[in-house]
């Protein structure tokens, strides 16, 4: 659905564009919870553990910041994952402030199990494009990520 908003042309086709962006990453994200593969975790529940595997423990400011998740959204997730006995914390006897997050033998089994069905699920989905076309969307995305201009 277009914009209805009727002012300048550039702002019109930002506002268009953006409209599609987001719907477009909506429903990849639903098709992709849809097919079930996360085991009843949710989304930033299966980000947090797929960041812990691939890059170790972090601490759960760093963690936030790769998943772009406010602090207090980043804490209840880490408190339903540690319920699942699926992550742990453990605070820096040196400086109490510092709470690491890690991975348990839990986690990291059903991030294993996980992980490839989800990234095979994610390649079925994109492969709608082409595989010239996802370069492009991925180059476009960082450079709208970052926010830099024409």
């Amino acid at each position: 659905m277009p914009t209805h908003y009727r002012g300048n042309p550039q702002t019109v086709l930002a506002l268009d564009t953006f409209i599609k962006f987001t719907r477009a990453a909506s429903a990849l994200e639903n098709r992709l919870f849809a097919r079930g593969i996360l085991a009843h975790l949710t989304p930033s529940q299966f980000g947090v553990l797929e960041a812990l595997y691939h890059l170790g423990p972090l601490c759960q400011g760093v963690l936030s910041s790769k998943l772009l998740k406010s602090t207090g959204n980043m804490t209840l997730v880490l408190d339903n994952l540690e319920k699942r006995s699926l992550i742990r914390r453990d605070r820096d006897p040196q400086d109490r402030r510092m709470v690491t997050i890690s991975l348990t033998p839990a986690g990291q089994d059903l991030i294993q199990t996980l992980f490839p069905l989800q990234a095979q699920a994610i390649a079925e989905e994109l492969s709608a494009l082409t595989p010239e076309e996802q370069r492009t969307l991925s180059d476009l995305c960082r450079k709208l990520g970052k926010g830099q201009t024409a």
